[in-house]
């Protein structure tokens, strides 16, 4: 089975996903985000826009994704935005023809819920000014709240369901809410709410981009 996990930039798709892995034995995490960043530092700076537009990176995320899932043994776990409905169909949809079980799920929150998201990670963008890199603020120009209207528009719409409102549910919750609706049992979630902040701040780090 495949836990394709879609939303807005700082919707909690990683989170959630990590979270999920975590709980439930024998579960990997693969993110496509790799084969698209992999293509973008390929070209040269003027020429790397939006990977997804690649065909390239729509071909191999299907052919990674298919032999992991042919070959390993277990769920697999992806956190990836998709709000292009041909981008969609050539990933998510190809999956599904070449008959692999996919269960998609768009988080979704109200636009100030994601955008407070966004803020608390602004260390993020202080690393990438440390480093020399050009960041936005999380509250203004950041790539990620340029699209957050755009994608909350398209994954609202009933093509990308099945939609989990998170506004009030905790990351631990909702990955509780997506193992029932896929017929998976996690393990219980026992950590107190610091441990589970720290934890969940790790991986946020691990996920920060510096290209």
């Amino acid at each position: 089975m495949l836990l394709w996990i879609n939303g807005p930039y700082g919707g909690g798709k990683t989170q959630t996903a990590h979270e999920i892995q975590r709980r439930l034995p024998g579960s990997v995490i693969c993110d496509p985000e790799h084969v698209g960043f992999g293509l973008r530092r390929m070209l040269p700076p003027e020429l790397r826009g939006d990977f997804q537009d690649l065909a390239a990176w729509r071909q191999g995320v299907v052919e990674v994704l298919d032999l992991a899932l042919t070959k390993h043994d277990g769920v697999v776990i992806v956190p990836m935005t998709v709000t292009d409905s041909g981008h969609f169909a050539e990933t998510v949809g190809a999956l599904r023809e070449l008959g692999h079980d996919v269960r998609h799920f768009t988080l979704l929150a109200e636009r100030d819920t994601v955008l407070r998201r966004l803020r608390e990670r602004r260390f993020g963008c202080a690393l990438r000014y440390v480093s020399g890199k050009k960041a936005g603020a999380a509250d203004g120009d950041s790539w990620a709240v340029q699209q957050l209207d755009h994608c909350l528009k398209r994954l609202g719409e009933p093509e990308f369901a099945e939609h989990l409102w998170t506004d009030h549910s905790t990351v631990p919750k909702t990955a509780d809410r997506i193992a029932v609706l896929a017929g998976l049992r996690l393990r219980p979630h026992t950590e107190g709410a610091l441990r589970s902040r720290v934890r969940q701040v790790r991986v946020g780090l691990r996920h920060i981009r510096f290209d």
